[in-house]
């Protein structure tokens, strides 16, 4: 590899591979901490009431809490460890120790990570232990931009709420049968993950009685919160108590959601890891082409590069195909049936997909929150990934714009690519000038 392509983070972040279906820990009871975690519970407590507080008393208060090395530390219930164990986290990520006390005090939170850090975890580990089963009221929402990613977030929630004898997990999203939800809310449910415009519908129906709720939770609160879904989520918010606690998760956050956050969250604790987060572990080059070029590049890249599974991002739309269909691509792309996804934005939104490696901008986007989450798609907390844009000269302004936004350089693709910068099992092999 060109000795001038650089990535130095990439050894500490491997090294923390604790997010990713590990081995299984043996579940651990909540006083596990011994005096520390009694002590550090009492001050989230004390912190409960901070919404009432002012800004200098938030600072204090929020002071007091020390994140978690362990989940254990946040006396969480046995059953919830349990879950969290056997799904294969082990340690909390960067994300989840700023999150988990900071979410169980009832405080708002404003948080900006990018995807694949261990974000579903950080906010679904404090709304389940929050719950009381013994009502049976929806006590919390999950709002989410696609099907996809509804589907994907529930199946966290059951697999790790599994223990909990009890908790009632339901996905509701568009392009489904509406009567069917509606029956479904009929009987006990106490977590709702959807999309905007289906929970709506159903509030405004009177099918989802959400004068309980305490908790709700934006994630990729940026697109929920553009012109396409704004208006909607305002509605969704005035139904609410307005004691209700707000999470807002995403890798970036435009005007549109600084405005809603000054409108409704309450001091909300903010949490930046993206300098940490945003670019380690994905290598970035830039290949200079012409349109008609675009093609024959690709080509080349799939000869030439070893890939798991990749995803391909087009600017344009793609005609509107039937849900059957898009469901089966992209079951298929998840389970490893296929291993190349071209697709625009919307579609991967959010989608944790570990098996990605490569990410290809056959199209180079025009803005820096959209490069973002599609580089997102590789390099996940603990893995390595490559991302590969396609430049054309109309493309030279944005990527200079996006490489200033970032802070970081993005390098013409040198000849030879090192197969440890984005294959696991050559990373942990030992360079050649170090083996005996």
């Amino acid at each position: 590899m060109n000795s001038k392509t650089e990535n130095p983070v990439i050894m500490g972040l491997a090294s923390q591979n604790s997010q990713l279906r590990g081995p299984v820990k043996a579940s651990a009871g909540p006083g596990g901490g011994g005096p520390q975690t009694q002590t550090q519970m009492n001050q989230l407590k004390n912190i409960s009431t901070i919404n009432n507080g002012t800004q200098q008393q938030a600072q204090s208060m929020a002071a007091t809490i020390k994140p978690g090395n362990e989940f254990e530390d946040y006396c969480l219930k046995r059953e919830l460890l349990m879950g969290i164990f056997e799904t294969g986290w082990e340690k909390p990520s960067p994300i989840q120790e700023e999150s988990i006390p900071i979410a169980l005090s009832g405080r708002d939170i404003l948080a900006r990570a990018k995807n694949g850090t261990g974000k579903n975890g950080a906010y679904l580990i404090p709304l389940l232990e929050r719950q009381d089963l013994k009502k049976d009221n929806i006590q919390a929402m999950v709002i989410v931009p696609t099907r996809e990613l509804a589907l994907q977030v529930s199946q966290i929630c059951i697999q790790v709420s599994k223990h909990m004898g009890g908790a009632k997990v339901m996905a509701t999203t568009g392009g489904t049968n509406l009567p069917d939800d509606i029956m479904r809310l009929d009987d006990t449910v106490h977590v709702v993950i959807a999309t905007p415009g289906r929970i709506l519908d159903l509030i405004k129906k009177g099918a989802a009685k959400v004068d309980h709720v305490q908790m709700i939770v934006l994630d990729e609160a940026d697109k929920l919160l553009s012109q396409d879904f704004v208006q909607i989520m305002e509605d969704i918010i005035l139904t609410l108590p307005k004691n209700r606690q707000i999470l807002l998760y995403s890798a970036t956050f435009p005007l549109s959601v600084q405005k809603f956050m000054n409108s409704h969250l309450q001091i909300p604790y903010e949490i930046i890891l993206m300098e940490e987060l945003a670019l380690k572990g994905v290598t970035q080059y830039y290949a200079y082409v012409t349109e008609r070029q675009k093609v024959h590049c690709l080509n080349t890249l799939f000869s030439r590069l070893q890939i798991n599974q990749s995803i391909i991002f087009c600017n344009s739309s793609q005609r509107v195909e039937l849900l059957k269909h898009r469901n089966r691509v992209f079951h298929d792309f998840r389970n490893a049936l296929c291993r190349n996804l071209v697709c625009t934005d919307l579609f991967t939104r959010g989608i944790d997909i570990q098996a990605v490696n490569v990410v290809i901008n056959f199209d180079f986007p025009k803005l820096a929150e959209t490069y973002l989450h599609r580089i997102g798609r590789s390099g996940h907390f603990g893995h390595l990934g490559l991302a590969i844009n396609l430049i054309t000269y109309d493309d030279c302004f944005n990527l200079k714009s996006i490489e200033e936004q970032l802070g970081r350089e993005i390098k013409p693709i040198p000849s030879n690519i090192d197969k440890s910068l984005y294959v696991a099992e050559y990373h942990s092999e030992p360079a050649e000038d170090e083996k005996p």
